[in-house]
């Protein structure tokens, strides 16, 4: 079968702590954990289009942008890698009403288990999707806050102690030290954050856990390149975070290729 689109990074549930990945190409939604064990053909047709706007863009810009909508919309805002330096609460902002729906809303402190432990903040409507696009396996919620600003604060004081990103290959990998117990680490997170921001500190203990549909993690990470190759075949043995894990190794991060226009068959 063959399907055709731009891509945009792949939509997820959460079934029985298994992830269920769907990637839509124009109006068709491929159920992506069936073709598992299949050989996939993905091909670039030399076309990006912004994943705002529609228009035809010879680069993407934040993973899907053109220049002049990732200069200027506020999916793009400083504040969205650096929730610090959200302002909304302020009543600044590039776009006021987005940021109301957006940045003036409940935002979660994580912890989260994905290569090792690492400390993060997304908005409550995103739970667990944000969790699962980084490819953790274990998280628990840390602190809930009435607007991102207050959220990227705790982030600053716990990752003076913890870090705040994924090493995507040890992720890949399934390279983890799953011997990390989450709820000793908030009990220890706990007494890193300053008095002022202590009272939202949450007592949801809960350990979200989380199955992806992986056949065989690689030893050794190789990621395509669609600019460079344009076409790559391998088969399909498992997806985790927004990548796709061939054989051999060979991986794509989907979200990467926003607004690519490619096909895909099986």
């Amino acid at each position: 079968m063959e399907y055709n689109g731009n891509l945009l990074k792949m939509q997820v549930v959460v079934n029985n702590n298994l992830v269920e990945y769907s990637l839509i190409l124009s109006d068709d939604k491929i159920n992506m954990n069936k073709i598992i064990d299949k050989t996939l053909t993905i091909e670039w047709k030399n076309e990006i289009n912004c994943i705002k706007c529609g228009n035809p863009t010879i680069k993407s810009f934040g993973q899907g942008y053109c220049f002049p909508c990732f200069a200027s919309i506020p999916e793009t805002a400083p504040c969205i890698l650096h929730p610090e330096l959200c302002e909304a609460h302020l009543g600044i902002a590039r776009d006021l009403e987005w940021s109301k729906n957006n940045c003036l809303t409940t935002h979660v402190v994580y912890l989260a288990l994905s290569s090792g432990l690492k400390v993060g903040v997304t908005r409550g409507s995103q739970v667990p999707t944000r969790w699962i696009d980084q490819g953790a396996v274990k998280t628990i919620k840390f602190a809930e806050t009435p607007n991102r600003h207050l959220a990227g604060l705790i982030e600053i004081d716990l990752k003076k102690h913890m870090s705040d990103k994924t090493s995507w290959q040890k992720m890949l990998k399934n390279d983890i030290d799953f011997s990390i117990n989450l709820l000793s680490g908030k009990n220890k997170a706990k007494q890193l954050l300053r008095s002022d921001l202590q009272k939202y500190i949450t007592d949801d203990n809960t350990v979200f856990e989380f199955n992806y549909p992986v056949k065989a993690y690689p030893t050794k990470v190789k990621s395509i390149n669609l600019e460079k190759e344009k076409t790559f075949t391998g088969k399909l043995v498992g997806i985790k975070g927004q990548y796709l894990i061939f054989e051999n190794g060979f991986v794509i991060n989907i979200r990467k290729y926003n607004g690519y226009k490619v096909s895909l068959s099986f």
